[in-house]
């Protein structure tokens, strides 16, 4: 054997040999290289952590199966890529399957299970799809049911948004399935949950109003309405303080249990109204009024960093109510018109409570102002538009406003903030204000300065509100408008607000992932198709010519001696 013979022998072994041990060793160790720009293929930490706790198996089933649109196929092909490294980190404890819910010819059978997914929580999407001369309508559930145990959740992974392009729509899920998996995993998984005070006594919005919420947030937390009557202590047991809409003066024994409850670390969400103003009375007469609401809360939430102001926001930028604009006959006839008061705020930063999220409907909001606070930093969640006002109060509110045309030059304020997110050590508001009695007190155990904390301060109680059913007084999902049928960012937002508050893994800043939308130019495809095509056609063919001839040269002169 020549020795040219025996070296490539040899070298044949050694490659050999380094590709099996590394195949061997890849069953013990994994890495991957994720050479996408926004990192989309990378776990968070937080993630990481949740999955590799698992215990037992997590069973997925994802109904996005069959024949789907280009765009649908895309999100399960990135459904199944994020599953499956879910699943390197989850060891065995992850499994998955799709799952075509059309494919049952039995029309019966088939609505049959559509009513199950819709029961179980997933929401269908109709798409309309074009064949020749006819048009035929398809439902497809972009959604699945994950099961952990004995407990089963939903998880919808298609994120509509108003007014959002369907190619927005589908990037933004895609954005967020990390975080949708996750927190489905994580409300299956956790076996002790926060308590959550949900304030009661101060004529806050019934149960129906806050049901929807309620319920909502009971998927995470053990939530219990709760009477302060004077007692300092009333809320030592709980981690977050939710107060929804109060229509009278807190006395100073409770603002105290509050300010002391946010000194030792206690989280809080405020939905208040500086204004009263209500709809209710628009139904009765064509005129009310805006009034000042007094809550014996401006002096505290000045002290941690925000001003109520006494004023109602108008924007051009609003919901639509309806509005009988005419008679057919003895019918009234209505129409949706925009209602100034109740302004639409979609998110305008990337931050993880409002990334990605529809827009939240406000109503009668009023104007928030940050203030300079040491140690306290604040952040903007939402905001009106562009083309926006504000009225100071007694203001009388007509419904004479939804038939006149907006002056434009009236609305010249922007970005009127509507809900601010404070986080950073608070000042008591009773520091320097209270006897020696009371602060020495060891039962009571006064603070003047907190331990790192959060807040939230949205200026409208009825963001919060869901609607109600008129005959069953059943409620509606919260968000949702039975008037227009539009499903706005309410629940969501309000959601991300308290898993904000209460996250200690970090998990919710999963949701400021941005993943970039590279849509392709309609305009030049069409003006320059025929370039493109020739060149995918011809170019291969040359490139393999270029390089046969370079070949046949360098033989040819190798051998030619």
């Amino acid at each position: 054997m020549s020795s040219i013979k025996k070296q490539a022998y040899i070298n044949f072994f050694i490659f050999f040999g380094i590709v099996a041990t590394l195949f061997f060793l890849s069953r013990y160790a994994f890495y991957r290289i994720d050479l996408t720009s926004e990192k989309r293929y990378t776990l968070s930490p937080a993630t990481k952590e949740l999955v590799r706790k698992l215990d037992d198996i997590v069973y997925i089933k994802i109904y996005l199966d069959g024949d789907l649109p280009a765009g649908y196929k895309r999100l399960k092909r990135e459904t199944k890529e994020i599953l499956d490294e879910f699943k390197i980190f989850a060891r065995e404890n992850i499994e998955y399957e799709f799952i075509n819910p059309s494919e049952n010819q039995n029309e019966a059978d088939r609505i049959s299970l559509y009513k199950q997914l819709m029961k179980k929580g997933l929401e269908p999407v109709t798409i309309s799809e074009s064949e020749k001369e006819s048009v035929s309508q398809k439902t497809i559930f972009p959604g699945a049911i994950a099961t952990y145990r004995s407990k089963e959740f939903p998880l919808q992974l298609l994120k509509t948004q108003v007014g959002t392009v369907q190619e927005v729509v589908l990037n933004n899920s895609i954005e967020g399935l990390e975080y949708e998996i996750s927190n489905v995993i994580r409300k299956l998984t956790r076996k002790s949950s926060e308590r959550i005070a949900l304030l009661d006594g101060q004529k806050e919005l019934d149960e129906i109003w806050t049901r929807d919420f309620v319920k909502s947030l009971q998927e995470y937390y053990q939530v219990e309405r709760v009477k302060l009557n004077q007692q300092f202590d009333a809320l030592k047991n709980y981690q977050a303080l939710i107060v929804a809409k109060p229509d009278s003066m807190f006395d100073d024994k409770d603002k105290f249990a509050i300010d002391q409850f946010v000194m030792k670390g206690g989280k809080v969400l405020w939905l208040l109204d500086p204004v009263y103003a209500e709809m209710d009375s628009l139904q009765k007469s064509p005129i009310t009024y805006g009034v000042q609401n007094p809550l014996n809360l401006e002096d505290m939430l000045f002290v941690y960093g925000v001003r109520l102001n006494n004023n109602l926001v108008m924007d051009i930028q609003a919901a639509p109510i309806p509005m009988i604009t005419g008679m057919m006959g003895n019918v009234p006839q209505r129409s949706l018109l925009p209602w100034y008061y109740f302004p639409l705020s979609p998110p305008k930063i990337n931050h993880p409570i409002v990334n990605n999220l529809n827009a939240v409907k406000f109503q009668f909001a009023s104007q928030l102002d940050t203030l300079t606070t040491k140690g306290i930093r604040k952040t903007v969640l939402l905001s009106s538009s562009e083309y926006s006002r504000v009225v100071n109060v007694p203001v009388k509110i007509s419904l004479d406003l939804l038939r006149q045309k907006p002056v434009q030059e009236q609305y010249n304020k922007s970005f009127i903030p509507l809900a601010v997110l404070l986080e950073g050590n608070f000042t008591s508001c009773f520091k320097n204000r209270l006897p020696k009695a009371i602060t020495q007190d060891p039962a009571i155990g006064f603070k003047e300065l907190s331990v790192e904390s959060k807040m939230i301060i949205i200026s409208d109680g009825d963001v919060v509100r869901n609607q109600i059913s008129k005959n069953s007084s059943e409620a509606y999902p919260l968000g949702f408008d039975r008037f227009s049928g539009e499903t706005f960012g309410n629940k969501n937002f309000l959601l991300n607000c308290v898993n904000y508050l209460l996250d200690e893994s970090g998990l919710i800043a999963v949701r400021s992932r941005e993943i970039k939308l590279r849509m392709l130019d309609k305009t030049r495809i069409e003006n320059e198709k025929l370039f493109w095509q020739i060149l995918n056609v011809i170019s291969p063919l040359l490139i393999i010519v270029t390089f046969g001839l370079i070949m046949f040269f360098i033989r040819k002169r190798k051998f030619s001696v």
